[in-house]
């Protein structure tokens, strides 16, 4: 039954970003391809994961606030014992009192709550009988956290995930626009079973480095060598995305750190629309080209690129 918050170490009031950032933070550290020798990490993962989707999730956020369920999600005790007792405000007519701001008593009071809490719901015989009583609701089984490892092209154009689940039973998972590392999935009844039903399987998401691609917000950023050749006369180069190697033209007189922008080529935003493969040009000079050590031997054009910088 522990406090989500002192699990993922933010204060009680703490922003949805910080909480996402606080549990970014711990989900690196403690995850377990990272912790093979130490199984206690495997479990503060899975206490860090469950946390956090607590603290996600507005209305179960809220009525832990309220002290109307625990850190499992478990509902709390109907009320507590201690002082506050005396006469309602007011005295007359009910003949009620409250305690720790729950009411008992007066015309119309249902108490069979407080005796079901006072004595585990064994009303049937005893001088609780008579009031009318609703039964507490089964518990669902516990929820069962995954993790689960995206290539990064995957990410980017959404491509079906097969999830195998605890149980050996396999299903294919869509992912969401905006999937980033840290996302959650719930799949709801894929979790532990229970009295009350399954519990929820919660995915979340690592998604792979590239070998030349990186992410930069919704864009994918690329860097692109040509030859010397293609940079002085421009041309038609073949340019690779994360869907299929396109066509682009390289302008005329291009200097290495010039950046070309693909349209829509980038990581699917949550509106629907995409970002952008910003592609920066590399010039490739040959270590060993006699015929080009030659030429230049010879040039005098060129000037001083440094001028601007007073050397």
């Amino acid at each position: 039954m522990a406090d989500p918050y002192a699990t993922l170490g933010v204060a009680r009031g703490a922003s949805e970003a910080d909480i996402k950032k606080a549990y970014r933070k711990l989900a690196k550290e403690l995850h377990p391809d990272r912790n093979k020798d130490n199984p206690k990490a495997s479990e503060r993962f899975s206490q860090v994961t469950s946390a956090y989707d607590l603290l996600t999730d507005k209305d179960k956020r809220a009525r832990f606030d309220r002290g109307e369920i625990d850190g499992d999600g478990n509902p709390t005790a109907p009320f507590g014992f201690g002082g506050g007792g005396g006469p309602r405000p007011g005295g007359a007519g009910g003949g009620g009192f409250r305690s720790q701001g729950f009411e008992f008593g007066g015309e119309g009071a249902d108490m069979s709550d407080i005796f079901e809490g006072l004595f585990g719901g064994r009303t049937g015989g005893g001088f609780a009988s008579g009031f009318g009583r609703r039964g507490t609701p089964p518990q669902k089984g516990a929820n069962t956290a995954y993790r689960l490892t995206v290539p990064f092209v995957d990410a980017a154009t959404l491509a079906p995930q097969r999830v195998t689940l605890a149980d050996g039973r396999t299903l294919d998972l869509k992912l969401p626009a905006g999937v980033e590392t840290g996302t959650q999935m719930r799949l709801a009844g894929k979790g532990e079973a229970g009295p009350g039903g399954a519990g929820d399987a919660i995915v979340t998401i690592e998604v792979q480095p590239h070998r030349y691609f990186t992410r930069d917000g919704d864009d994918v950023r690329l860097d692109l060598p040509i030859t010397l050749k293609e940079a002085v006369e421009g041309g038609k180069v073949k340019c690779p995305t994360v869907e299929n190697p396109v066509m682009i033209t390289v302008p005329a007189g291009s200097t290495s750190g010039k950046t070309l922008r693909l349209k829509g080529k980038g990581f699917h935003r949550k509106g629907g629309e995409r970002g952008d493969q910003l592609v920066t040009l590399v010039v490739d000079v040959p270590a060993e080209d006699a015929a080009l050590k030659a030429f230049v031997a010879g040039w005098t054009g060129g000037g001083n690129p440094r001028a601007a910088m007073g050397v």
